[in-house]
């Protein structure tokens, strides 16, 4: 038996989503085999393809929308912008609308970051931490030249307390 799109994209969506329902349930209410429906929802690229498609044919509005993937730069940075400002449940509501996962927000915000010469807090960049690393060598060495410096006064102040031992005096023993 053949079915159409329209069929088959609402069994999709009745078997997909929070709320779907299993092939073989669904094989039982509607007498289409468990088999078939199974391959419907496998061969769906994503059910926002289909009910999209199936919903633009028929309200005339043309193709259905690009996925995330293939979004300008532009696009990505109003979901951005628009998801910096949601609370946690209406964030949730934005990706599933728009058909996002939070990770992608997330590698999109650095993206934008790193486009505008901004560092994500807590990761210094490469020169920040060649300085540091320089830094805390100049300090080690400026240490240990004080610490020379001040050997080798202790052993003047030494040498002219006790003397040079090299002199002419003469030894206990007369010699």
């Amino acid at each position: 038996m053949v079915h159409s799109e329209g069929f088959k994209a609402r069994m999709v969506q009745r078997m997909s989503g929070a709320e779907g329902i299993s092939a073989t349930a669904l094989s039982r209410e509607v007498g289409v085999a468990q088999p078939t429906l199974s391959r419907w929802l496998r061969g769906a690229t994503t059910l926002d393809r289909m009910t999209k498609r199936s919903k633009a044919t028929r309200s005339g509005k043309g193709a259905p929308h690009k996925s995330p993937r293939q979004w300008s730069a532009i696009e990505k940075l109003r979901a951005v912008v628009e998801a910096g400002g949601l609370s946690d449940e209406a964030l949730g509501a934005f990706l599933r609308r728009q058909g996002l996962h939070e990770a992608q927000l997330v590698q999109w915000r650095e993206a934008i970051a790193a486009a505008l010469g901004e560092r994500p807090k807590g990761k210094p960049s490469a020169e920040a931490r060649e300085l540091k690393a320089l830094r805390k060598e100049l300090l080690r060495k400026d240490k240990a030249l004080a610490e020379v410096a001040a050997l080798l006064t202790l052993q003047k102040k030494v040498q002219a307390l006790w003397g040079d031992e090299d002199d002419d005096t003469p030894t206990r023993s007369g010699t």
